[in-house]
């Protein structure tokens, strides 16, 4: 298999670099800065330095100007590092300029975020998505890679066509053929996963089973959380992209009504389109979901910034419109105080929990039964002990909360879903509630 350029397995000492353009950027790009510092952390690369520089006008070789570029490259060494991370997006020529620069190599965020998906992808799906992702980003970088073989060969001589061109040209030329033909097969395995997964939903959707989507930006919380509503034991930890894979559990609410919640992964800031586009599958769960949970990390300075990003990302899916409940989360990191009493005034009808303590739990659950409230009949059906197969249909998909027998009869207390309660409307003893 190809290469797209020589690159360590591992590097161990990075330093990052952000460039920002205006002087009230500034507090911005230092935040994005320490955020990129946290996902470099994640793929257990040692920060060794971070430097945060204001350009006036974008330079096309290295965003900033070429003294600058030296100073960059000589603290890289000074520090020994193996690794020089800019937080901006890198054209693949600039790229291959800092690389040849700083003779380490230069990495931007958004490979990072795709290094990061790619150890943490775990199910076919995801794999497929990450490997299409990073095929795309890697493709346009491909060149020069084979530029010693011209300097080796000199480029072959004489004759026309082929025997012109350099080694190295044809050798491009080669592995571009194979990536794009690679990237076609992707996107054909892929398709065939996404029809696998069609199906299953058709069939949960047969049984009329409400869904709610848990979104939010990264480390808010959200699994966390499905843990404590589900009891389940889905991963968790204290790190950006602690889980990517989404993850669905069945819960029970009060009411008797099942309902599907889905834990999708985690937004940031400049998240690459690509990954945007190759996660839509993943994440379409947030488009047809019922409504949904959008966690926010009530501790964390920047929560309005994250409010507005996972915002701007769900109406890039299409899923922006989509009623949702606003969770304040880890509210007992915040006690009573002045910045509880802001972020009540910025988010008015926000649920305080902590799915760490299971504070709020109740009335979180209260809040999702009332998204619902007009997808659930709870009725009393009077059914005759003949008609066995819907007695049968009351369980399979809906869900029974007391049964009786008088004479020939069934009597059955059930809450159903408006097309279950159509088919057996015939057997309606009385409305329920």
């Amino acid at each position: 298999m190809f290469e797209v350029r020589e690159k360590p397995d591992q590097v161990e000492r990075a330093l990052l670099v952000g460039f920002y353009f205006k002087s009230d950027e500034e507090a911005e790009a230092r935040a994005l800065l320490l955020e990129l510092e946290e996902l470099v952390d994640t793929l257990g690369i040692g920060v060794v330095g971070m430097e945060l520089i204001r350009v006036r006008a974008q330079h096309k070789a290295f965003i900033c100007g070429t003294g600058k570029s030296d100073e960059v490259v000589e603290l890289a060494r000074e520090k020994n590092c193996d690794c020089l991370i800019v937080d901006n997006g890198l054209s693949p020529s600039q790229q291959r300029n800092w690389e040849g620069k700083a003779g380490i190599t230069v990495i931007d965020r958004e490979e990072v975020i795709l290094d990061i998906f790619a150890k943490r992808a775990s199910t076919k799906e995801a794999q497929l998505q990450v490997q299409l992702a990073r095929m795309e980003y890697a493709l346009p970088r491909m060149a020069k890679m084979w530029g010693h073989l011209d300097r080796e060969g000199g480029g072959g001589g004489g004759g026309g066509g082929g025997a012109s061109r350099g080694m190295g040209e044809q050798q491009i030329e080669i592995d571009r053929r194979l990536a794009r033909n690679k990237i076609t097969q992707i996107k054909k395995d892929l398709e065939i996963v996404r029809r696998q997964r069609a199906t299953r939903r058709k069939d949960r959707d047969r049984y009329d089973v409400a869904s709610s989507a848990i979104v939010g930006y990264t480390n808010a919380g959200k699994s966390t959380l499905l843990n404590k509503l589900s009891g389940s034991e889905v991963y968790e930890a204290d790190q950006l992209f602690a889980t990517l894979d989404p993850t669905t559990r069945r819960i029970e609410l009060p009411g008797g009504q099942p309902l599907l919640l889905t834990d999708t992964v985690g937004f940031v800031r400049n998240l690459p389109h690509r990954l945007v586009e190759a996660f839509k599958s993943t994440l379409e769960e947030a488009v047809l979901a019922d409504f949904l949970i959008h966690v926010l990390d009530a501790s964390d300075p920047a929560v309005e910034v994250f409010y507005r990003t996972t915002l701007g990302v769900l109406e890039e899916l299409g899923a922006g419109d989509k009623p949702a409940l606003t969770v304040l989360n880890k509210v007992d990191r915040l006690g009573e105080g002045a910045e509880l009493t802001r972020l009540r005034e910025s988010f008015p009808d926000a649920i305080e929990i902590s799915a760490r303590t299971g504070f709020g739990m109740e009335e979180l659950i209260k809040a999702a039964e009332g998204q619902l409230a007009d997808r659930v009949r709870r009725r009393i059906y009077r059914v005759p002990q003949s008609r066995g197969d819907m007695v049968n249909l009351l369980h399979n998909e809906g869900k029974v909360i007391n049964t009786d027998f008088e004479g020939n009869d069934v009597i059955v207390t059930a809450v159903v879903s408006p097309t279950l309660d159509g088919r057996l409307k015939e057997f309606l003893e009385e409305k329920a509630g």
